[in-house]
């Protein structure tokens, strides 16, 4: 992999992680155009997911250091049940990852069509948040964090947005609008850290530090960074059809060139 190479593939991990358009669906696009196989470059691919993680910590910086505080003073307040909702909402993709590892990774070797095909199912989520207008200001439960664990689970298929499913998913519940954002974003540390994790422990690494892998790594995060807040701001505004049309039409060009 050469350094332009990590770079453009470091700045579409870091966009569409958080922007609402599928960053597997978009990976799988580039590694097609750029001829990169990242099953082969296992260092790369764990330094722009930790990028994107630190990404989501340093813009929730404030919000994490009050979720630690109140974690901390061992009570039952609204910080320790918001990371017991997150605790939770990892449990379906850590079932998924367990059980049907295997069959998830054979759907990410090129296959265009399946990934023309979700990008269509996200851009009909995001619709539905248009489509279906409810009171957005009760908050996320530990039923509505479960029920939003299985949109990212089922989010691991390849061209299908986390975000957009969770984030759509949240909205559609009628939760409110902050929390919906906040909780999308946060949700995603714990199973990202524990695939990562995983893949270290499995994985034969032999350099984090080559120059395409450093440049990969800032890509994601400086990317990963602007697009989670402009996310936030998104969310709140309620704009996010203007994604569905932009994944519709990528949706339909990946099943053509399929």
């Amino acid at each position: 992999m050469t350094i332009f190479q990590a770079i453009i593939i470091g700045i579409v991990q870091g966009l569409t992680e958080f922007l609402p358009v599928s960053s597997s669906g978009h990976i799988e696009l580039s590694k097609a155009l750029l001829g990169v196989q990242l099953q082969e470059n296992l260092e790369f691919s764990i330094a722009v997911h930790v990028a994107t993680v630190l990404s989501t910590l340093l813009v929730f910086r404030k919000e994490i250091a009050d979720l630690f505080v109140g974690f901390f003073e061992f009570k039952l307040n609204s910080q320790t049940h918001f990371i017991l909702k997150l605790l939770l909402s990892a449990i379906p993709v850590a079932v998924v990852g367990v059980l049907f590892k295997e069959q998830v990774e054979t759907l990410f070797e090129g296959n265009l069509f399946v990934v023309g095909l979700m990008l269509l199912v996200t851009a009909t989520l995001l619709t539905l948040t248009k489509v279906i207008q409810r009171k957005q200001t009760t908050p996320i439960s530990y039923i509505d964090s479960l029920i939003i664990g299985v949109a990212q689970a089922v989010a691991v298929m390849p061209g299908l947005s986390r975000s957009g499913a969770t984030i759509s998913t949240g909205l559609i519940l009628g939760k409110n609008r902050d929390e919906v954002a906040r909780f999308s974003f946060l949700m995603v540390i714990i199973p990202v850290l524990g695939a990562t994790l995983l893949d270290i422990i499995k994985g034969d690494i032999a350099s984090v530090f080559t120059p395409a892998v450093v440049a990969g790594f800032i890509a994601a995060f400086v990317s990963g960074f602007i697009a989670c807040s402009f996310m936030l701001r998104m969310v709140r505004k309620g704009n996010l059809y203007w994604f569905a049309i932009y994944c519709a039409a990528i949706g339909v060009i990946a099943l053509i060139a399929s």
